[in-house]
């Protein structure tokens, strides 16, 4: 039974909250993006991924030993691809070439996939090709991390920064939270 949001009769047909959740979520996921707003993004997480890389001049060496080198990424029915630049960043990278690294993402959910990354977990991945490349890729993901705040404070200042960086903080706790319920 469900709750009648204009009183205290139960509602006979009430969906509960995390079913109607999976809906949506089945529907949205259905929906194909159309492709310039899949390469806007995907230039966009490069410019992000190459912000975080350059400000860890570890990560920055091992990709330079790398240059010339390409990973091909998929998730579901996307796929990007990158090609190490002398300068050790990223460049996107023609699907023509042939990938000297190429992982998948297996897990299917979105939902999923964001919940586990926020909390440092890495995904299932199903991970083919060049082994050294694969080894520096990995040690990437477990050493390198952004520091929003100190970005944030570099606009804003310290306080502000701090102050906001510890409200979302607050904010995807709670929705964690909630999801999980």
């Amino acid at each position: 039974m469900g709750f009648h949001p204009l009183g205290s009769r139960p509602m006979a047909n009430a969906i509960p909250l995390a079913e109607l959740s999976a809906q949506l979520s089945n529907f949205v996921l259905q929906q194909k993006p159309p492709a310039w707003l899949v390469n806007e993004l995907q230039d966009k997480l490069v410019i992000l991924l190459n912000h975080v890389l350059s400000q860890e001049p570890a990560a920055v060496d091992r990709l330079r030993r790398q240059q010339g080198r390409r990973v091909g990424v998929s998730w579901r029915s996307y796929q990007l691809h990158w090609l190490v630049t002398p300068a050790g960043l990223l460049e996107r990278s023609s699907a023509d070439h042939t990938a000297d690294l190429r992982i998948h993402v297996q897990e299917d959910s979105p939902l999923a996939l964001v919940q586990g990354l926020s909390k440092g977990e890495k995904p299932a991945m199903r991970i083919e090709g060049d082994v050294m490349l694969a080894a520096e890729v990995n040690w990437l993901a477990d050493h390198v991390r952004w520091d929003a705040e100190e970005d944030l404070s570099r606009l804003v200042g310290d306080a502000l920064a701090h102050h906001v960086v510890s409200n979302a903080k607050r904010v995807f706790q709670s929705l964690r939270e909630f999801v999980r319920k």
